[in-house]
């Protein structure tokens, strides 16, 4: 979803450099999944942002892995795939650097990639917490040949101000924003893992919006996709599979299920989808029975 009213700043950078902790201060809520281990943010996820009275989207991207890096795995091309679209929909990028790892091969393969755009780049090296320790830290990443360089700490606010107040600078004026056009309809797509949610909406929406894979958790964080067709609007709410509660054990997705009823709160229609092939199994019982809880559609 690129709106037409809004700039679009996207969030880049290698995995675990905290995308998704500065996401969730701009954005002053708490939507991206944030946790230590890499690869947390699969899907792009949009999210509607102000500051000082400016409005502009953002999107939350998944870490770019080096093209070759030892530690890449089946989703690492899907990632990629993902993010290098952000950076194409995009008008402000800001790509993020761990200043406490300090410059990596990935970093300057990433600085290159950017180099091919003409979009305008924010360098902002992240995890710098005090004036004491910025110089030392920040000394490195001029290496990287870029113009400017902007010292944050996503955790703890500092530089935060500055680095946010520089972005709307180059943003220009933009108008204050309206929660979503009138009469937007919500539709909530659950279901058990790899039912097909995510294919469902690439299918509705006409592009690849989604990271679709035939691996079951695919989808970690709740997204959502605004689609408006004649005079109708729609928000299109992408959600994790839910599994039977024996079978889940890892904590991401634990957090995965929770967003994912959390969902329910906010739709005003729940489209459960089942698999043909296995028919109606318990787990999607409780899955609708989750919905009917809520009361929705």
């Amino acid at each position: 979803m690129k709106s037409n009213a809004y700039p679009l700043v996207a969030l880049i950078g290698r995995p675990n450099v905290g995308k998704s902790t500065l996401f969730n201060r701009i954005t002053r809520r708490r939507d991206a999944i944030v946790d230590p281990t890499p690869g947390v943010t699969r899907d792009r996820h949009y999210a509607q942002a102000v500051w000082e009275e400016h409005a502009f989207m953002l999107v939350d991207t998944g870490g770019i892995e080096e093209a070759d890096g030892p530690d890449n795995d089946q989703f690492s091309d899907h990632i990629r795939t993902q993010a290098l679209h952000a950076v194409e929909e995009a008008d402000i990028i800001l790509l993020l650097l761990d200043g406490r790892q300090g410059v990596l091969p990935g970093d300057h393969e990433i600085v290159e990639l950017l180099r091919r755009t003409d979009k305008e780049v924010f360098f902002v090296v992240n995890k710098i917490d005090s004036p004491a320790v910025e110089t030392e830290l920040l000394t490195p990443f001029w290496e990287l040949g870029v113009p400017d360089l902007w010292a944050l700490s996503g955790d703890h606010g500092y530089g935060f101000r500055t680095l946010m107040d520089d972005l709307i600078e180059k943003l220009g004026e933009t108008e204050a924003p309206t929660d979503l056009p009138e009469g937007t309809i919500r539709l909530a797509f659950f279901g058990r893992p790899n039912v097909g949610k995510s294919s469902m909406i690439n299918a509705i929406m006409g592009q690849e919006r989604m990271v679709v894979s035939e691996i079951s958790g695919t989808t970690r964080d709740s997204v959502d996709t605004l689609l408006s067709r004649d005079q109708y609007n729609y928000l299109l709410i992408d959600t994790a599979g839910i599994r039977r509660k024996g079978k889940t054990t890892d904590k991401l997705e634990k957090f995965s299920i929770l967003k994912a009823l959390k969902a329910l709160t906010r739709c005003d229609i729940a489209v459960v989808l089942i698999d043909a092939e296995e028919g109606i199994t318990e787990q999607d019982t409780k899955v609708i029975g989750y919905t009917q809880d809520h009361g929705r559609a």
